[in-house]
């Protein structure tokens, strides 16, 4: 038995390159309380063990207690060759390895079994609520663990809206991919009761990559293990985007932490990096001109609205904002929900009515608009600013999104638009543009009036994208 138990530790520890492995082995030390000389390493080290109340006082500050005794109720799932399950209450070296290897390492197929007794201690069949209840866990932990570590690049839990009800309304959307056999999904207080068992849970863990990547984090940043080497994946990498632009600005964003991480993964790869602030209506006033002005031509960009009726929800525009009466953009623009709901919603091939800005005219419609046609948007701002409209009975033939807002036609209360990725070159040092910059025919008539262009001086000085608003 000895020899088998070797040989599944050395298979799962030679998954880790050697600067990992001596990163684990230094962990486990520190949690066992290995003296960390060579004798204690080489003639002990097998029968050191974890205790919880190890793992606690490791954890105690970057974790939350309940996913502490998650992770050593997954540690401790773990049977060893020749010895039985579940007698021991402290953690063998040989199961924190296969543990870290399983969980960053592996498929879904060998996370499974873990996840399974993170979830509830005994294992499945398990309830939808114990589901929703790690889920929950989950995603409260990777909030707290990465503000802890200051890892949220330039977001805080100061500057942007207050995150529990995010985490509720990210979970109840990862939930929603949960499927019986039979492929129904379970919704609501029935979802909560119906049983699942492993099979459909690890096809759960395989179609819904944020679970993976969560418990990553909660490992690499909780136990403070492996998060300074590079990563094999973006995921990690780009899960929170550099936030620029809010820093000292005394605004708290419409965005959660739990939104903006679920929304940036919608985005294309080369755009995840980074999110920019370029319109704040508590900052740049209540203003159509305005809000043309600060978005024109500044690239990808994403645009949340607040309701009266306190609903949050917006698209993704995939394409530089221009003033024209015609669409724009392209099948990567989508619209979304933040709260009551969170969720995103993707081209349906039905048309390409991916997003329309026009201001000015006389014989087109004059507003900000994404999805559905003129008159009837999935998402509708119109220049007489503080008035839109997100119409989809049923559902919007574009995005098939429901309706976004409280009400059909609703008034507004707040918007933000964030530049996403790299600005384009023409965005670069060449200053905001104004209206006029934008609607030609303003220009134009001023010129021809012998008018100086007034609004030169009001511009406001470009922020400059460097400095320090990566620090929280």
């Amino acid at each position: 038995m000895g020899n088998a138990e070797s040989n599944a530790y050395q298979n799962h520890l030679s998954r880790f390159l050697p600067e990992e492995q001596s990163d684990i082995d230094g962990l486990f030390d520190t949690l066992s309380g290995s003296s960390g000389s060579a004798g204690a390493k080489n003639a002990k080290a097998a029968k050191k063990t974890v205790t919880l109340a190890a793992l606690q006082a490791h954890t105690r500050e970057p974790l939350p207690e309940a996913m502490t005794a998650r992770l050593y109720n997954g540690m401790k799932s773990i049977d060893l060759p020749g010895k039985s399950a579940g007698l021991s209450e402290q953690i063998a070296k040989e199961q924190f390895v296969i543990f870290m290897s399983n969980l960053l390492k592996g498929n879904a197929d060998e996370k499974i079994s873990i996840i399974m007794r993170m979830i509830a201690k005994k294992g499945g069949p398990l309830k939808g609520k114990q589901i929703q209840e790690f889920t929950e866990d989950l995603i409260t932990s990777v909030v707290h663990v990465l503000s802890y570590r200051k890892e949220l690049k330039g977001w805080s839990l100061e500057n942007t809206r207050d995150s529990a009800s995010g985490v509720k309304a990210l979970a109840s959307e990862l939930l929603s991919e949960l499927k019986l056999p039979d492929g129904t999904k379970p919704v609501g207080s029935q979802l909560l009761e119906t049983s699942f068992d492993q099979s459909v849970i690890e096809d759960w863990v395989y179609r819904v990559p944020q679970i993976s990547v969560f418990l990553s984090v909660v490992i690499r940043q909780g136990l403070h293990v492996l998060h300074s080497l590079p990563d094999q994946t973006n995921d990690i990498l780009n899960l929170v985007p550099h936030c620029k632009g809010i820093k000292g600005r005394g605004v708290v964003s419409l965005f959660d932490i739990p939104a903006i991480i679920y929304i940036n993964s919608h985005l294309p790869a080369e755009m995840q990096h980074k999110w920019q602030l370029l319109f704040s209506s508590r900052l740049h006033g209540e203003s159509f001109s305005q809000l043309c002005a600060h978005i024109v031509n500044k690239g990808p960009c994403i645009v949340i609205i607040r309701d009266l009726d306190g609903f949050l929800f917006g698209g993704f525009a995939s394409h530089s904002w221009e003033v024209k009466p015609q669409f724009q953009g392209d099948n990567r623009c989508f619209l979304f929900s933040v709260f009551p709901t969170l969720a995103v919603y993707t081209y349906t091939g039905y048309n390409d009515h991916y997003m329309y800005l026009n201001h000015g005219q006389q014989t087109m419609p004059n507003g900000l608009g994404m999805g559905g046609q003129h008159g009837y948007f999935g998402l509708w701002i119109d220049s007489d600013y503080g008035k839109g409209h997100s119409k989809a009975k049923p559902r919007c033939t574009t995005y098939n999104s429901p309706q976004l807002s409280a009400k059909e036609d609703f008034t507004l209360d707040a918007m933000e638009v964030w530049a996403v990725g790299d600005a384009p070159e023409s965005a670069g040092k060449k200053g905001k543009k104004s209206i006029l910059d934008v609607d030609p025919q303003a220009q134009a008539l001023l010129e021809m009036a012998g008018k100086s262009r007034q609004s030169e001086g009001l511009r406001e000085p470009v922020e400059e994208d460097e400095g320090d608003d990566d620090e929280n």
